[in-house]
């Protein structure tokens, strides 16, 4: 799921992250950058999001990981990018960039 933000709503989408309990990450194979926050103590399930600023627009993009590629050399895996969690865990990701705005 994604939402599409202005900047001047969101200047700092790192400190709205953080507050809201996403770590950073590195994707040690693709370089690629994200944040995720666990819904456990394991690693999965977690929400995983890509945070790309563009022009005057912030894009987060949010799914759900439900457990990690179940077999080498792929990175597909079984993941929600809509539903009832993903579309709750946007709406919490937006009441943290209203509050930073205040």
């Amino acid at each position: 799921m994604d939402i599409v933000i202005p900047k001047v709503s969101c200047p700092n989408p790192t400190a709205v992250l953080r507050s809201a309990g996403y770590g950073y990450s590195v994707d040690p194979v693709t370089q690629e950058a994200s944040w995720m926050v666990r819904l456990t103590s394991g690693l999965y399930p977690r929400f995983h999001l890509y945070v790309e600023e563009k022009g005057d627009n912030v894009r987060f993009r949010l799914h759900l990981d439900q457990k990690k590629a179940s077999y080498g050399g792929n990175h597909a895996h079984n993941a929600e990018y809509d539903g009832k969690l993903v579309a709750h865990e946007i709406t919490r990701i937006e009441s943290w960039i209203r509050a930073g705005n205040r």
